[in-house]
C-alpha cells in the first residue's frame, strides 16, 4: 500500500479542492448567484468538511481499487486528519482569513491570566481579507485591523486538534479492532467543531425555526456516525479480528 501513496495524494488533492469549493458554494448561495464565475473559480472560500467528505469518498474508492483493507486504511488516516486540520488552522490564525470568532469584548478570565491577551480576544491586524479599519503606519499590502476584538477560534481549534491527535496516536497500537480508531476520530472531531461553532462566525441556515450552521449539521452527523460505527464494530469484533 505504501507504494500507492503518491498517486493517491494526487487524487485526494483534486477531490479535496473540488469538495471544499462545492461545500463553500452551498454555504454561500448568494455569492454564487451574484457572480458565478468568480464564486466557482476563485480560491477564496474553501470548506474543510467538503474536502473531508469528497476526499474520504475518493480515498475509499482508491483503496478498494487497489485491494486494500478499508478499515485499516481509514484507521491510518485518523491521526493524520487530526494533525493536518490543526496545522491548517495555524494558517487561518496567522493570515486572518475570516475564520475567526464572534465579537469578544469581555474581560479575560482569571484562569487565562498566564496567557497573552490575544489568546482571548484578537483584532487580526494585517488580515488578508482586509476586514475592519485601515491603520497606520503600515507598509504592507494588508493594512486593516478589526474594529472589535473577536475570539481567535483558529487558535482554539489548533489546540483541540493537537490534543485529539495525541490521544489518537497513543491509542493506535492499543486498539485491536479495525475501524474503531477512525470512529473515535469522527466523534472527537465532531464534538470539537460543534462546540467551536458556538463562538465562530459562520453562515446560518434556518431549519424548522432553528438556526444552525452547515458545520453544526455535519459535525452532528460525524458524532452519530462515530457512535454507530463503534457499536457495529464491537458487535462484529470476533469476525473482524479473525479476518483482519
Amino acid at each position: 500500500p505504501h507504494e500507492t501513496v503518491g498517486i493517491m495524494l494526487i487524487y485526494l488533492v483534486i477531490a479535496g479542492v473540488v469538495g471544499s469549493k462545492i461545500f463553500h458554494l452551498l454555504e454561500n448561495i448568494d455569492d454564487l448567484f451574484a457572480n458565478p464565475s468568480k464564486a466557482i473559480f476563485s480560491f477564496d472560500g474553501l470548506s474543510f468538511y467538503g474536502a473531508l467528505v469528497f476526499g474520504s469518498a475518493v480515498a475509499i474508492w482508491y483503496a478498494r481499487k487497489n485491494n486494500m483493507k478499508i478499515l485499516h486504511f481509514i484507521d491510518a488516516f485518523a491521526p493524520v486528519l487530526a494533525i493536518g486540520y490543526g496545522i491548517g488552522r495555524i494558517g487561518c490564525q496567522i493570515s486572518g482569513d475570516g475564520c475567526w470568532g464572534i465579537a469578544n469584548i469581555n474581560p479575560k478570565p482569571d484562569w487565562m491570566s498566564f496567557l497573552p491577551d490575544w489568546t482571548w480576544a484578537y483584532r487580526y491586524p494585517h488580515n488578508v481579507i482586509n476586514s475592519g479599519s485601515v491603520f497606520s503606519p503600515c507598509s504592507s499590502g494588508h493594512c486593516h485591523i478589526l474594529d472589535v476584538p473577536v475570539f481567535p477560534t483558529p487558535l482554539y481549534e489548533t489546540t483541540m486538534m493537537f490534543i485529539i491527535f495525541i490521544v489518537l496516536w497513543s491509542l493506535r497500537k492499543r486498539i485491536k479492532i479495525p475501524g474503531i480508531l477512525f470512529s473515535i476520530y469522527l466523534i472527537f472531531a465532531g464534538i470539537e467543531r460543534f462546540l467551536i461553532e458556538k463562538i465562530r462566525v459562520n453562515n446560518v441556515y434556518e431549519i424548522f425555526g432553528a438556526h444552525i450552521t452547515q458545520a453544526e449539521i455535519i459535525s452532528s452527523i460525524s458524532i452519530l456516525l462515530g457512535i454507530i460505527g463503534i457499536i457495529i464494530l464491537l458487535q462484529k469484533k470476533e469476525s473482524l479480528l479473525k479476518n483482519y
